[in-house]
């Protein structure tokens, strides 16, 4: 399960543009998270949207307001169960992000003010359906490869 989080300016991102960030932000962590497109797995994704007003937010110590029109502030959180998160996959979901961001944008690069963290739950701290979830229930529903699956329970110890 994972939960992606767009923090930008106010208006910043027209309803157009998030339609197609969830689905393009979505794909960018699910095929590294299960090893290929699996459009069933989308149903574990969730995209949130953050708006904040120009004096909420900051750059080199100055205030949206004050930094000038051509500030494009965002910071994009992704928030991942336990799994195999090596540094590769990491790096290839911090990339796809900034890509679909900048595709979204409609601009040839992302800007040097877009920052992504990553975050991993530790297993056994995410919790849904009444109680806690493990990525190990998941590894048979069908939408791991089996070499992902296998990644996953080497990372776990499982």
């Amino acid at each position: 399960m994972t939960i992606i989080t767009v923090s930008a300016l106010k208006g910043r991102l027209s309803q157009e543009q998030r339609r197609k960030l969830a689905e393009t932000l979505t794909d960018a962590v699910l095929v590294p998270e299960v090893g290929q497109f699996a459009p069933a797995a989308r149903v574990g994704f969730q995209v949130h949207f953050v708006e904040r007003e120009a004096d909420m937010m900051a750059i080199g110590g100055r205030l949206l307001t004050d930094a000038g029109p051509d500030a494009d502030v965002m910071a994009i959180d992704v928030t991942v169960m336990d799994g195999d998160w090596r540094d590769e996959v990491r790096a290839e979901v911090v990339e796809r992000v900034l890509a679909a961001m900048a595709d979204a944008c409609g601009l040839p690069e992302p800007s040097p003010a877009w920052w992504v963290t990553f975050r991993v739950i530790d297993e056994g701290s995410w919790g849904s359906r009444g109680g806690v979830l493990s990525v190990l229930s998941l590894l048979g529903s069908g939408v791991f490869t089996e070499e992902k699956a296998e990644a996953v329970r080497a990372a776990l110890g499982a």
